[in-house]
């Protein structure tokens, strides 16, 4: 696979594709579940129009869709609201199994749906470790009973996350849950030689290798960006070469053993011009980037608030610009949240002794759109690539990220533009309240996500039950 492969069709065409979504949670079918969406910019452009969803895809688009509605159909007046495919999340930890008591798939899901989400992938470090079938459609099976987005459990590349031993990729391809990515995420596949065989191994069952890049041995003890407030506050610091050092082996491996890699939370400058040198050579290695390296600096460590504390660390202004610059340009091709709960107690707590991670499902639209879109220097399209297409491209995910037009699949969010909020851990759906925004006006909202033509999310809500 290239990096200019197409979507996928919302088909399955081989037993080892996604299982088909949506089975153990049926929407209805038929004129009572149809829903017109009133009134909504496509893409934010042109002149407002009525969008009819019926059995789960688009039906209709136009003026006349609302003489063709049923009688009793679920409409929903958006009045100029800006219409998007369903967001796609490459990278989340929903906590569950072992860490429930700061977030469970249901929980998650909700947050996931209030984001504008109606896809994520969850992370492999679960207590136990998502490392074999069981625990793998353990977490499939949950997303679909709560129905709120697709949760696509991501396997461990290692067993145990102790990077000594492969896991079954195969097997885990092959479960009820179809795991088509791997990642130890957490921590870094440091041995070059298991991750050698796993790029190798990832050919044969065609999965995606997700890639925490952090040297350890660079790292020990690290909490901060190696920088001059990490010097001036005495925290022990976290250099940029730990990350860039990864990044650029395995671009190597990924070119000369063909797998697809995939560089998770790329944070630095320097990783920016290793990517660029990798796209230039056709290499298949692709890069996600999130919202808090984008806006947030290591400024904000001068408050010692374990909110703060990130992996990678949060690194300076040169970074943020040149990470800005490149989901721009396609070096970086899409936005992923690594929307990570933890309880109160891991964070209200000393610096160095708060567990690294924020939320992000629930703030991440409205800072992209902020950063790109409200100053007038990128166009909602651009949201739709970095936060859906390319997601649901990457990880070859069928149904999402698709184009808005009649019969694709109805995977779709409304963006509120006249409607700012305040950022509030405590109004969150997610089950923790560690966000580093608290009391931040997030300046657009999502007004309604849809998945698979139910809404999911109505006027900012999760729908559950």
């Amino acid at each position: 696979m290239t990096n200019n492969d197409k979507s996928p069709s919302a088909t399955y065409p081989d037993d080892r594709a996604y299982p088909a979504t949506g089975d153990l949670a049926p929407v209805p079918t038929g004129a009572e579940a149809e829903v017109l969406l009133q009134g909504v910019l496509i893409y934010g452009e042109g002149e407002p129009t009525d969008v009819l969803l019926r059995d789960g895809v688009i039906a209709e688009i136009g003026q006349a869709a609302g003489k063709t509605a049923a009688t009793n159909a679920e409409v929903l007046d958006l009045n100029g609201q800006i219409l998007l495919p369903g967001l796609v999340d490459m990278h989340v930890h929903l906590r569950e199994p072992g860490r429930e008591d700061t977030e469970t798939v249901a929980t998650g899901s909700a947050a996931a749906a209030q984001g504008g989400f109606t896809a994520v992938f969850t992370m492999a470090n679960t207590a136990p470790v998502m490392d074999n079938p069981t625990i793998a459609e353990t977490v499939w099976y949950k997303g679909q009973k709560t129905n709120l987005c697709d949760v696509h459990p991501v396997g461990s590349i290692s067993k145990g996350l102790q990077g000594k031993e492969l896991t079954e990729f195969g097997m885990m391809a092959d479960s009820d849950a179809k795991v088509r990515m791997f990642s130890d995420d957490g921590k870094c596949v440091d041995d070059p030689r298991l991750m050698r065989r796993a790029i190798e191994y990832s050919r044969g069952v065609d999965v995606l290798l997700a890639q925490h890049c952090e040297e350890p041995r660079l790292t020990e003890g690290a909490v901060a960006h190696e920088g001059d407030h990490a010097a001036r506050l005495g925290l022990r610091g976290w250099p940029r070469v730990a990350e860039e050092s990864i990044v650029a082996r395995d671009a190597i491996m990924a070119r000369d053993y063909g797998g697809r890699v995939h560089i998770c939370h790329a944070s630095t400058e320097g990783t920016v011009e290793l990517l660029k040198w990798a796209k230039a050579q056709n290499i298949p290695l692709t890069a996600e980037v999130t919202p808090h390296h984008l806006i947030l600096t290591d400024e904000r460590l001068e408050t010692f608030d374990g909110v703060n504390r990130v992996n990678p660390p949060l690194r300076e202004e040169r970074d943020t610009r040149a990470l800005r610059q490149a989901l721009v340009d396609g070096i970086i091709d899409c936005v992923a949240t690594d929307h990570a709960p933890h309880g109160s107690e891991e964070k209200c707590c000393e610096f160095d002794k708060a567990r690294p991670g924020m939320l992000g499902l629930e703030t991440s639209l409205a800072l992209i759109a902020q950063i790109f879109v409200l100053n007038g220097d990128q166009d909602w399209r651009f949201v739709a690539r970095v936060m859906s297409e390319r997601p649901a491209q990457i990880t070859k995910l069928p149904g999402h990220g698709r184009p808005i037009a009649v019969g694709e699949p109805a995977n779709l969010c409304v963006v509120d533009t006249t409607t700012s909020w305040v950022a509030e851990g405590e109004k969150m759906a997610s089950k923790s309240r560690n966000t580093p925004y608290e009391g931040m006006d997030m300046p657009v909202k999502i007004s309604t996500t849809i998945l698979r033509g139910k809404v999911t999310c109505r006027e900012g809500l999760a729908v559950t039950e």
